[in-house]
């Protein structure tokens, strides 16, 4: 059995600029009011993985240019575009607008766990992941199409947003 790790030069990486070139995913990230500049860099690492439109960087999110944002994004911030809202409902508005169903990725009455979910294809959507401590703002889950939920089997019933983020985001891309 043959495990060599591959050298980055063999991983075939696209450019900031051939990034942008490549088609839509049709997924958009809105983050609402994220507070944590590490985890707004590792939602942008992850976006830029699994080649996201864009992230709409809500409320108290820090912006690019950042050293904390790079430092966990990798220059990934170069890559993913981005755009900056000072409420949240905004930014779910104009998505809204623009033809997207919007998911807040949260736990509530009515949510559907992920492992039952299907993504339709050639459906647009904007998946909404909120504040480290209060979760997605209660006026955005009222105001999304639905509520999507990790399933999870141990004590703490949470996880930290940016693993949420590669979670979902994972999911998503596969079910294609």
């Amino acid at each position: 059995m043959h495990n060599r790790k591959l050298l980055n030069i063999e991983l075939g990486r696209v450019t900031a600029d051939q990034y942008k070139e490549l088609p839509e995913s049709g997924i958009v990230l809105v983050l609402d009011n994220i507070r944590s500049a590490h985890n707004v860099g590792s939602a942008f690492r992850t976006a830029d993985s699994f080649k996201v439109d864009k992230i709409c960087l809500c409320g108290i999110c820090a912006v690019p240019p950042s050293a904390e944002i790079h430092k966990s994004a990798l220059g990934a911030e170069e890559s993913v575009a981005w755009v900056r809202y000072d409420r949240t409902m905004d930014a779910v508005a104009a998505l809204k607008e623009e033809g997207y169903v919007i998911v807040s990725v949260e736990q509530t009455v009515g949510s559907v766990m992920l492992d039952s979910f299907h993504r339709e294809e050639g459906r647009k959507y904007a998946l909404v992941f909120g504040n480290e401590v209060a979760g997605v703002n209660q006026e955005v889950v009222d105001a999304s199409d639905f509520s999507l939920e990790i399933p999870q089997y141990g004590t703490k019933h949470s996880l930290n947003v940016s693993v949420s983020v590669g979670v979902i985001l994972w999911h998503f891309r596969a079910g294609l």
